[in-house]
């Protein structure tokens, strides 16, 4: 039995299922569907992972249990925290140092809801008309292809511009995703589009061909196509007998067609805990449906028991107390209020400012204060609304020569040349896959698009040999490359190399091209270098490619730049990018109308909703102190305004009386006057009433 000293009571009753004082089997209230609702900084990952090692220890089978997160990384740190957890209870249990007869265990079925499926889709492809082979595409990849069949389409040559590739992308991906009809969602999110709906749906319907006739599937389709084979009652029986026990993190994140896979498949209930907040549901923008946690119980019969986790780890109470009056406020949700042990503490501030040059040195000023107090740079953290409302505040940091970090950037694979070496990769594990071979071949010395094309085509008409392209007539200053790159395309196709020596094959002739068409082509050879140690991790080209493509590292050695100072920086961020992350001091941009809540969201109820728990994300990051920022003015852009380049911020509406009473308001610059001063200003105001009542006659 696993000792469960070092949990709260909440967390125990989450890990055994069963009330404390019960004396129900703890197995079977296992078994029993269950809602963990982790408020933040509640300990939902050392629940998970206690929940985790109890199964191992009472004689559950890690290949019997499925454990399901949004990042592989979180789903490998749940199974290293489970493991360490067993081998303590092991020690403990024998009394002596280590525990000899214990080997860490791997769950082998654990990782994100788009590589689940993945897996699944192979296992099952012959019994649904699929490939077992198939290509992941990546986003840019998607994008590409879309941009490809709008110029076969010609629907780029139209007098009024036609959405870009990426905006047709979200436009795809929110239909599959959230399973509505292509009008409602450009009705409700891209309503700029709504004239092009026809020429959208021919265009959506020519890249759903163009992905079958080239064997491949793009996100969307992995999610897609599992969910669709959820439902068929043959292959559902089969993957639920795979499974005992069924894990579910960051439930308030899925979509419809997540959940529709965790229905279909299980539609019991049996075995299936998910965890999740749904005061942290803030990603509708990509489909994401908090109607999924809120419903989740109702799913079952009888319904799934809610366990909610109340004591926080993080905050101390007068920032708690701060997010719990937001909450309350709503109009939806479990409301879950949240304590801490850390009665005391500095009272979280309402700064306002004259505009965003005042904010941008108040917070420089601050941020330098606590530095010199002990606080490191990165451990303070700027969040905002929208990645532009940072700009003046980057600059002023630039000036005065502060370092800082802004999340969001390109991830490793959004390199120009990972993404080449990758593609050439992809190309010879499917030689039908055109936009990894254009890619590829324009790599070449004088090859364009003409040329690439042409080669495809003979491609194509030899049944994708690539031996067969040995003969083909390149231009003799790209021939010598040419005949080495098939050679090696050929070789990976045929597995005439092993998968152990592939990627160092592509790596040497990918480095003459890399000198060729990279002038910093020494700094980038340090990231193919990296990505072919990466490689060696996985069993196979085929494993390789899904995982690294849906779960991608987040460094590039082009883009880091020169060291940062004293090797400590700034973090600035959007909340979206900052959920699930903390800092010792936090200040939130822009609390505003028009910010928080977002403009967009003014007329729609369950938009406002999203807003105020985008808010209280903001606010559940900070530990020790939380600035709140109210500009009297900030620039918006273009787009949004209608006449002057900045706007006059209203009072946020979420910044009720009841809130309000809970913060400390100060304005900066804080105006200081002498006693003569103030006894003038007394006698001023005493005047002005005067005047103003007298207007009136009064």
């Amino acid at each position: 039995m696993l000792d469960t000293m070092l949990l709260n009571k909440e967390q125990q009753q989450a890990v055994e299922c069963a009330d404390l004082e019960s004396t129900d089997s703890i197995s079977n209230n296992n078994q029993a569907p269950l809602l963990i609702i982790a408020g933040a900084g509640t300990g939902k990952t050392n629940t998970l992972a206690h929940k985790t090692a109890q199964l191992i220890l009472n004689g559950k089978s890690p290949d019997r249990i499925l454990l399901m997160t949004f990042a592989r990384r979180a789903a490998s740190e749940l199974s290293s925290r489970a493991n360490r957890i067993v081998e303590q209870q092991l020690m403990k249990k024998t009394g002596k140092g280590k525990a000899p007869t214990y080997q860490s265990i791997k769950i082998s079925w654990m990782g994100t809801f788009h590589s689940i499926a993945a897996r699944l889709l192979r296992e099952h492809a012959n019994a649904i008309g699929l490939e077992s082979d198939f290509t992941i595409m990546d986003r840019n990849d998607s994008a590409d292809m879309i941009d490809v069949i709008r110029h076969e389409l010609d629907f780029t040559s139209t007098v009024k511009r036609f959405p870009k590739k990426k905006t047709c992308l979200d436009i795809y991906s929110r239909c599959v995703n959230s399973k509505q009809p292509i009008e409602e969602i450009l009705d409700a999110h891209f309503p700029y589009c709504r004239q092009w709906d026809k020429e959208l749906t021919r265009l959506f319907a020519a890249y759903a061909k163009a992905k079958i006739e080239q064997l491949c599937l793009d996100y969307d389709d992995l999610l897609l196509y599992c969910y669709h084979m959820a439902q068929v009652p043959e292959i559902a029986k089969q993957v639920r007998e795979q499974f005992d026990y069924i894990l579910v993190d960051e439930y308030q994140d899925t979509n419809v067609l997540q959940a529709g896979i965790l229905m279909g498949f299980f539609p019991t209930g049996k075995g299936l805990t998910v965890v999740g907040d749904d005061a942290q549901s803030i990603y509708s923008f990509r489909a994401a449906d908090v109607d999924n946690i809120l419903n989740f119980p109702q799913q079952f019969s009888p319904p799934a028991r809610v366990i909610s986790l109340k004591q926080n780890y993080r905050s101390h109470q007068a920032i708690l107390d701060v997010s719990n009056v937001l909450l309350s406020e709503g109009t939806e949700g479990y409301k879950v209020e949240l304590f801490s042990d850390r009665k005391s503490g500095t009272r979280p501030k309402l700064v306002s400012v004259e505009d965003e040059t005042k904010q941008a040195e108040y917070i420089v000023e601050t941020v330098l204060a606590a530095r010199e107090q002990g606080i490191e740079l990165k451990k303070q953290a700027v969040l905002f609304r929208s990645s532009y409302h940072s700009d003046r505040l980057e600059l002023e940091l630039t000036r005065r020569n502060i370092p800082f970090v802004k999340h969001g950037g390109l991830k490793f694979l959004e390199a120009a040349h990972v993404k080449d070496l990758l593609s050439i990769l992809r190309w010879a594990d499917n030689p039908k896959h055109k936009i990894s071979a254009f890619r590829v071949l324009k790599l070449l010395p004088s090859v364009g698009p003409k040329i690439a094309e042409k080669v495809i085509n003979s491609l194509t008409a030899k049944h994708y040999t690539f031996s067969e392209l040995l003969d083909y007539p390149m231009p003799q200053v790209a021939n010598e490359l040419f005949q080495a790159l098939v050679k090696v395309l050929s070789a990976i196709h045929t597995n005439s190399i092993v998968w152990s020596e592939q990627v160092n094959a592509v790596v040497n002739i990918y480095k003459e091209l890399l000198e060729i068409n990279y002038d910093d082509h020494f700094v980038r050879f340090g990231d193919i270098e990296q990505l072919a140690q990466i490689s060696q991790q996985f069993p196979s080209r085929q494993r390789f490619l899904t995982e690294l493509t849906l779960d991608p590292p987040q460094s590039s050695g082009d883009l880091a730049g020169p060291p940062l100072i004293d090797d400590d920086f700034l973090i600035l961020s959007t909340v979206h990018s900052a959920k699930g992350q903390e800092w010792t001091n936090v200040f939130v941009l822009n609390v505003a109308d028009g910010n928080f809540p977002n403009e967009y969201a003014a007329g729609n109820k369950r938009s406002l909703e999203e807003e105020r728990r985008l808010l209280n994300v903001a606010i559940t990051r900070a530990k020790d102190e939380l600035h709140l920022m109210q500009p009297l003015k900030y620039w918006v852009p273009e787009q949004q305004r209608h006449g002057d380049r900045h706007v006059y911020g209203a009072k946020s509406r979420f910044l009720t009386e009841q809130v309000l009473k809970l913060l400390d308001s100060t304005h900066f610059p804080r105006i200081q006057l002498n006693q003569q001063e103030k006894d003038s200003a007394k006698l001023a105001i005493t005047d002005i009433k005067k005047t103003v009542l007298g207007i009136w006659d009064v």
